[in-house]
């Protein structure tokens, strides 16, 4: 018990993160979003499924260029094309963007910002709840790929195993890279899912095909020094990854990745700690 006429002390970043962390993720699981996303995340697995088909009903399998594609190819190849290319930036834009702006749309942010709590903690906590509730989102769509398609071609399970750990690592690592940069945007622009959809549909693509230093300024430049996948050779895909895998080394971008999350987080917090939110009637 606290005695009378003493105050209280607020509690600290962490714990209020903690505290937002423990509201926001169940909210998230069950919203509209994530229920449209994970009918996104079922499409890979259908297609794993049509490749299993195909193996199994064809004893030449899944062929490039008149080769048997072993499955673990297949694997890193959809994991770099739809995973790492597509999914991990859309749920990026969708849930980082949001952490914010839904509050605001919804006029609860009041609510929130007048606890006794650092504005900086309400971030950070939606943050965390945002990166464990794509995680949840991903890693089942990305296992059930995983044992549908490795066992093909003549790939086992066994020897692929190490590279699907390394795999959702990547994920996660990219997971938290876009969530971090799109949580930096909604935080400074109104309208910020059209301009988080313009930098990853638009921008990266654009920017990873140039020379120079522009694509030091993407997140897709530094993930794909972590694909440890071998592609099919003399391929028109293996031609694609050559151009896009102009990358720096595994630790210059692991280092990286943790500066874009760190330095866009901060100035996230540093925008809502010194923005005033007036809502509309």
């Amino acid at each position: 018990m606290t005695a009378p006429g003493t105050r209280q002390a607020a509690p600290g970043t962490w714990a209020s993160a903690l505290r937002i962390f423990d509201l926001s993720l169940g909210q998230m699981l069950w919203s509209r979003r994530s229920v449209f996303l994970g009918v996104l995340l079922g499409g890979p697995v259908l297609l794993a499924i049509a490749l299993r088909i195909v193996a199994t009903l064809f004893t030449s399998g899944f062929q490039i260029n008149g080769a048997q594609a072993a499955g673990a190819s297949i694997f890193g190849l959809m994991i770099w094309l739809l995973y790492i290319r597509f999914i991990v930036p859309i749920l990026g834009v969708f849930y980082g963007t949001a952490l914010i702006a839904d509050e605001v749309d919804d006029k609860t942010i009041t609510y929130l910002f007048t606890r006794p709590i650092p504005r900086r903690a309400v971030l950070l906590g939606k943050y965390l709840a945002y990166l464990v509730c794509t995680v949840l989102l991903v890693l089942p769509s990305v296992m059930l790929v995983f044992f549908l398609v490795v066992p093909t071609g003549g790939s086992t399970i066994a020897e692929a195993f190490p590279s699907l750990v390394s795999d959702f690592g990547m994920l996660v690592a990219g997971l938290a890279a876009y969530g971090a940069v799109f949580a930096f945007v909604g935080t400074r622009i109104k309208r910020p899912l059209i301009v988080g959809l313009v930098f990853a549909f638009g921008w990266e693509p654009a920017v990873l095909l140039l020379p120079g230093y522009l694509k030091r300024l993407t997140v897709a430049y530094y993930l794909q020094a972590l694909v440890s996948h071998e592609m099919p050779q003399d391929s028109a895909v293996s031609l694609l990854l050559q151009v896009f895998h102009e990358v720096p080394s595994l630790p210059v971008s692991l280092l990286a990745l943790a500066a874009i999350v760190g330095l866009t987080l901060w100035s996230a917090g540093r925008a809502v700690e010194q923005r005033e939110y007036i809502l509309e009637q």
